[in-house]
C-alpha cells in the first residue's frame, strides 16, 4: 500500500506561480464545464491543442469523429459569466494549477483538477497537509484518538485536511481548527452538507479552508464523493485512515493516496468491529501502522523538504497555453490505413470492457502518441471511452 513513487527530500526551487487572465481563466471554465469533458480529456486537449479557446474551437470536430450522432454541448459564454459571477458574490476564490492560492502537492498527481473554489485562508496551503478520514459512525476511541493526533499534528506543524463527512472527519476538523484544517467539499462550496455540520462548516470558513472543484449550488450525488476523496488524498503528503469498514469511502481515499503515490497509514482495529476491517486490511497490504502522532511524523519526515514541505518535487501535470502552432493538426487523411483499415477501427477493435494500459494500446495498434491521442480524445468526447487511474481506458459497456 505504501507508495513506491515517493517524493525525494532535499531543498527544490520552487517554480514562479502562473496567473491567469480574466479571458483565458473564463475559457478554462467553459472546457471544464463542457460535456465530457474531465480532467483528463482538458489536460490533453489543453496539452494537444496550446490553450482552451483553440481547444473549444475543436470540441465539435473532435466529437464528431469520435461517433458522437449529435452536437456536443459546450458551456456557453453567458453560463460560465454567470457561475463566475455568482461565486463574486459569495466571496470565492477561484484558482488554476499552478497558481498561487492551488494546491501545490494535488497539482502533482495524474490529472488533477484544472479549476478549484475556495473560501476562507489559503494560506494553510503553504503547510504541509495530513488528511485524515475515517467511518461516518466513528467509535468513540476512534474520534478520541483522531482528536489527539489531529491536534498533535497541527501542533507539529501540520494541517488537516478531511471531508467534513460526519464521525472521523468531523473529529479530525475540530480539533485541528485552531491550527489550520481544509474541508473537501463533494458538492459547491456554497453547499452544506451533511446540514448537522453547518456549524463547523461556517468555523472552518473562518478560521480554516473550504475548497470544492464544483460549481456554486451544486448540491452533491453519490458520484462526486470518489471525485473528492481524490482531492483529500492529493493534496496531502499522507492519509491516516482511523477507522474503515469493508466498503467505504475511506478505504477509496486510501487506494487514490497509493496510487498518487502518498503515504497511507492505518489505526488497527478490533477484529470482531466491522469499523476495524478495512484499516486492518491496508495494515495487512502495507500501509503504515498508526498508534501515535509521532509514527506519523517520523514517516513523513524524509518527504518533506526541509526548507519547504507543502511543495513537492517536480512539475506538474499540465501544459499552461503552450503553443502547438508547430504541430500539424491530425485529419482523417492521416489516421486513414492504407489496408482500408482506419486507425480508429484499429484502436476500437484493440478495446474493449476491460481495461488497458494506453501504452500498450499504442503498441497493438502501432500508432504513435500523438494519433493515438487525438483518436481517444475523440472516442471520450463521444462519450465511448471510460478512464482509470494509471492511464489505463476501457470501452464503455454500451459501444
Amino acid at each position: 500500500m505504501n507508495s513506491g513513487n515517493r517524493h525525494k527530500s532535499g531543498p527544490v526551487a520552487r517554480p514562479a506561480p502562473r496567473t491567469l487572465d480574466d479571458d483565458t481563466r473564463l475559457a478554462w471554465l467553459r472546457l471544464i464545464r463542457s460535456e465530457n469533458v474531465g480532467p483528463v480529456t482538458f489536460r490533453d486537449l489543453i496539452n494537444r491543442f496550446g490553450g482552451a479557446v483553440q481547444a473549444l474551437e475543436a470540441l465539435p470536430d473532435l466529437a464528431k469523429r469520435g461517433g458522437l450522432k449529435r452536437k456536443i454541448v459546450i458551456c456557453a459564454h453567458d453560463r460560465a459569466e454567470q457561475e463566475l459571477e455568482r461565486a463574486r458574490k459569495l466571496g470565492l476564490g477561484l484558482y488554476a494549477i499552478g497558481e498561487a492560492g492551488y494546491p501545490p502537492w494535488l497539482a502533482h498527481v495524474d490529472a488533477p483538477p484544472p479549476l478549484l473554489y475556495t473560501k476562507g485562508d489559503i494560506g494553510h496551503l503553504d503547510q504541509p497537509i495530513v488528511s485524515i478520514v475515517g467511518a461516518r459512525n466513528g467509535s468513540a476511541v476512534g474520534q478520541k484518538f483522531t482528536r489527539l493526533v489531529a491536534r498533535e499534528l497541527g501542533e507539529a506543524g501540520f494541517v488537516i485536511g478531511s471531508g467534513l463527512a460526519r464521525g472521523i472527519d468531523t473529529a479530525a476538523h475540530k480539533a485541528a481548527l485552531e491550527h489550520g484544517t481544509v474541508a473537501v467539499l463533494a458538492g459547491g462550496i456554497d453547499m452544506i452538507y451533511p446540514s448537522e455540520n453547518e456549524a463547523l462548516y461556517h468555523a472552518i470558513a473562518e478560521r480554516g479552508l473550504l475548497v470544492s472543484e464544483r460549481e456554486p449550488g451544486l448540491q452533491p450525488r453519490g458520484q462526486d464523493f470518489p471525485r473528492r476523496n481524490r482531492i483529500i488524498s492529493g493534496m496531502a503528503a499522507g492519509v491516516v485512515v482511523v477507522e474503515a469498514a469493508t466498503r467505504s469511502g475511506s478505504l477509496i481515499t486510501a487506494r487514490f493516496a497509493a496510487e498518487q503515490g502518498r503515504e497511507v497509514f492505518a489505526v488497527p482495529g478490533n477484529p470482531l468491529d466491522p469499523r476495524a476491517t478495512g484499516t486492518n486490511g491496508l495494515i495487512r497490504d502495507g500501509a503504515t501502522l498508526v498508534t501515535n502522532s509521532k509514527d506519523i511524523i517520523e514517516a513523513l519526515a524524509p518527504l518533506l523538504r526541509a526548507e519547504d514541505g507543502s511543495q513537492p518535487e517536480g512539475q506538474s501535470q499540465l501544459d499552461f497555453e503552450e503553443s502547438r502552432e508547430d504541430e500539424e493538426p491530425l485529419t482523417d487523411q492521416h489516421l486513414d490505413g492504407e489496408n482500408g483499415l482506419t486507425a480508429r477501427q484499429r484502436v476500437l477493435d484493440a478495446l474493449g470492457a476491460s481495461p488497458v494500459d494506453i501504452d500498450e494500446l499504442g503498441r497493438v495498434t502501432e500508432l504513435g502518441a500523438g494519433e493515438l491521442q487525438v483518436i481517444l480524445l475523440e472516442f471520450d468526447l463521444a462519450g465511448r471511452l471510460t478512464r482509470y487511474p494509471g492511464q489505463l481506458v476501457a470501452l464503455n459497456a454500451d459501444q
